[in-house]
């Protein structure tokens, strides 16, 4: 066994399970002569369950990831219009994330998916999972900038080069005018892009907690209609039993009927033999 694979290996077993197999996997890689290999995996923490999970999307949501990776590819070329979708990739992410953690019988708590975000907005950021191998962070990733609210290492457009100085002369005042507007409107744009990027976040996370609100309806659904047709078995059972019983009772009847006519003609016969014998 090499050591990536056993990192590979590591990072995908559960988390109550993690220092066990790393003590069972590094003892392997010394059976197998790399002691440094072995002495480095010992060093590897025990993931917080927010770095856990999204460990688990790369082993288990490959797919998702080649999402959000693109998507920060393209904003990083300057392609604002890839917003929504990077933004998109990142919710996918965060909705798998909080049914991996409810399938593994973890709290899918606001605080744990907010961390799982702004993890996948720094890998996102960073292009990668450098330093660490894929799926095998041991810590949370903080995010840069505009990171925080999810967009990846959003650049802003290159700005004009100044014109060169020109010599002083009557017009300078009017130079300096100009300027002052240029940067007046500079800073009106990234103010007016900063708010689009904050309502764009918020809106995406309204989008989560709706997805996540139609979720826990469709279950409630599923459970109720199961119960429903237990009961409706259990409904039909009843109504069976209820016809055995009748038909049992209709027997007894039946039955008690013949005993009495059987007692009449017992009690026929032995009057007239008391008669034969007076």
């Amino acid at each position: 066994m090499r050591y990536d694979d056993a990192v590979a290996s590591l990072f995908q077993i559960s988390l109550e399970h993690f220092v066990a197999e790393r003590k069972r996997l590094a003892g392997e890689l010394k059976a197998a002569g790399d002691k440094e290999g072995a002495a480095r995996l010992s060093k590897l923490a025990r993931p917080p369950i927010s770095a856990w999970v999204v460990n688990q999307l790369w082993w288990h949501a490959r797919g998702g990831f080649d999402a959000l990776f693109e998507t920060a590819q393209r904003l990083r070329d300057g392609k604002l219009e890839a917003t929504a979708a990077h933004r998109e990739a990142i919710a996918k992410l965060r909705a798998q994330a909080a049914n991996i953690l409810t399938d593994a019988e973890h709290g899918a708590t606001e605080a744990t998916l907010r961390r799982v975000t702004q993890t996948l907005s720094a890998l996102a950021a960073a292009g990668g999972w450098e330093p660490d191998l894929p799926g095998a962070l041991s810590a949370d990733r903080d995010p840069p900038g505009f990171e925080a609210i999810g967009i990846s290492n959003v650049s802003a457009p290159p700005a004009t080069p100044a014109p060169p100085p020109a010599p002083p002369d009557a017009d300078d005042d009017d130079d300096d005018d100009d300027a002052e507007a240029a940067d007046t409107r500079r800073e009106a744009a990234e103010l007016a892009r900063r708010r689009e990027l904050e309502a764009a976040a918020a809106q995406a996370e309204a989008a989560a907690a709706l997805r996540r609100a139609e979720a826990e309806r469709a279950k409630a659904a599923a459970e109720r209609h199961r119960i429903e047709a237990a009961l409706r078995t259990a409904q039909g059972d009843v109504a069976q039993r209820e016809r055995e019983v009748a038909r049992l009772e209709r027997e007894l009847a039946a039955a008690r009927t013949t005993v009495v006519q059987a007692q009449a003609v017992v009690q026929g016969l032995e009057e007239r033999l008391a008669q034969l014998d007076s």
